[in-house]
């Protein structure tokens, strides 16, 4: 019976679909045009069209706004003056227009976005100030956090509350909070890039093809990590030296004793001060020490560890980094606090205790590949106390390119300075006069030391 009312439905909605479509043949062909046109990138030709059919048929066919979208930018790219204004308020409308009979397409978000990026790249036109700016980009971060995706965005944001604040309308602590509010965005997408890559990944290891749709997001995702990382230095460039010991210190002396209790604030003020390596003030001490106390997590054991390094209690510190490392369970967060954790200890020169932590960085996001160049560069400056004769301390710098040309194969960002990377290794390797010499061509060496491996000498 069900299928049946179903059948009778999808029926009566056919011959209704139907009838409006010969009602309104006009449309129909001016849609058809519009359609030709834009596949043929003849925007021009596609705009006349494209007006009739979006004045009388608004709600006939979602690519009068996909493809309208095309059409305005084009229109807006090639005009000037006022006529390019009037181009940008149409695309508002339009965007608006979209929302209204498509919403499932245009989700209210998203078309904030949308119009908060158009005000900014026109900007000059629309003889807009720095604060109107921020302001739409504000409204979009307070009401649709979730919908705030465009790293182009959430770096003008950024940027435009610093500009601002040079302009003496905001507080410092504006910028700082502005700052770590963009960061943690980004994490956020991050997180969820990381892990549909990681999905993909760990499809393709296990030995099946990914389809054509699976590919392509594969690639958006990997260019979103990529697009993000370039950002996130940007912002910690324009930031620049607002951010200094000089300024922070004080700043956070005046503020500690009203937010000696709020996590959120300890967190963010106990990063920065680890960030900008204003630690060896006593400021960064107190303030630990109340994170830890307020909000005990593996980021408050985390930096107790790096109090405990700088005071030479190595031990200690260490069984700090354990909980720290133990205590967080999120699989994106491990891995990134497995990467401060190996960071660390390669810095101490404790290179087997940073290669383990790298090495869980690589189990938990398959994904990131700079593990194995960290990893190589240690092989790299071991290279002189690995060996018993030069040949052999010298072949650590094949291992090391080995390991190199790993970060490429997973990660396809990393493809060139892998190469790079493992070709500078192979640089430093025996040569072809040396391989002769030693008469081992072919044959499978051990690495000694704390590497421990072995690598195969290449043939002549």
């Amino acid at each position: 019976m069900k299928t049946k009312i179903a059948l009778i439905i999808a029926a009566v909605f056919m011959a209704t679909n139907f009838s409006f479509a010969q009602q309104d043949e006009e449309c129909m062909l001016n849609l058809t045009l519009m359609n030709d046109f834009v596949k043929s990138k003849k925007y021009d030709e596609a705009y006349e069209p494209w007006m009739k059919v979006r004045n009388k048929c608004p709600k006939f066919n979602l690519s009068i706004y996909k493809y309208g979208e095309k059409i305005l930018d084009h229109k807006i790219e090639n005009s000037e003056g006022a006529a390019k204004v009037d181009f940008v308020s149409d695309y508002m409308k339009l965007l608006d227009g979209g929302a209204e009979h498509f919403s499932s397409k245009y989700s209210a978000g998203e078309v904030m976005e949308q119009k908060a990026l158009l005000k900014y790249e026109n900007q000059k036109e629309l003889g807009l100030t720095d604060m109107q700016i921020y302001e739409a980009f504000d409204e979009l971060y307070q009401k649709y956090p979730k919908d705030f995706t465009s790293t182009k965005g959430l770096y003008v944001y950024f940027t435009k509350t610093v500009d601002v604040f040079k302009d003496g309308k905001f507080e410092l602590q504006k910028v700082f909070d502005k700052y770590d509010d963009v960061n943690e965005l980004i994490e956020n997408l991050n997180e969820g890039y990381t892990k549909s890559v990681n999905t993909l990944i760990e499809k393709e290891e296990g030995g099946t093809d990914l389809g054509k749709k699976e590919d392509k997001y594969k690639t958006y995702y990997l260019a979103k990590l990529e697009a993000n990382d370039k950002i996130t230095g940007s912002l910690d460039t324009y930031l620049g030296q607002l951010a200094n010991c000089e300024n922070l210190i004080p700043l956070y002396k005046k503020d500690f004793p009203t937010y000696k209790n709020d996590a959120v604030w300890l967190k963010r003020s106990v990063s920065r001060m680890y960030n900008k390596e204003c630690t060896d003030d006593p400021l960064y001490i107190e303030l630990v020490k109340a994170y830890d106390a307020t909000a005990p997590s593996a980021d408050t054991k985390y930096f107790v560890a790096t109090i405990l390094y700088k005071e030479g209690k190595n031990q200690e510190a260490d069984k700090y980094i354990k909980q720290a490392y133990d205590l967080e369970t999120d699989s994106f967060k491990k891995s990134k606090l497995a990467k401060k954790i190996a960071n660390g200890f390669k810095r101490r020169g404790s290179y087997g205790a940073a290669r383990q932590y790298y090495r869980e960085v690589l189990s938990l996001n398959p994904s990131d590949g700079t593990p194995h160049l960290q990893i190589a560069a240690m092989y790299a400056k071991s290279a002189n106390s690995c060996g018993d004769d030069n040949f052999s301390k010298r072949a650590v710098f094949w291992y090391a390119a080995q390991e190199a040309r790993k970060a490429g194969q997973i990660d396809p960002n990393l493809r060139s300075n892998a190469a790079q990377a493992a070709a500078s290794y192979e640089a430093n390797a025996p040569t072809t006069a040396e391989i002769f010499s030693k008469g081992n061509q072919g044959q499978t060496i051990s690495i000694g030391c704390w590497i421990g491996g072995s690598v195969k000498v290449p043939n002549l």
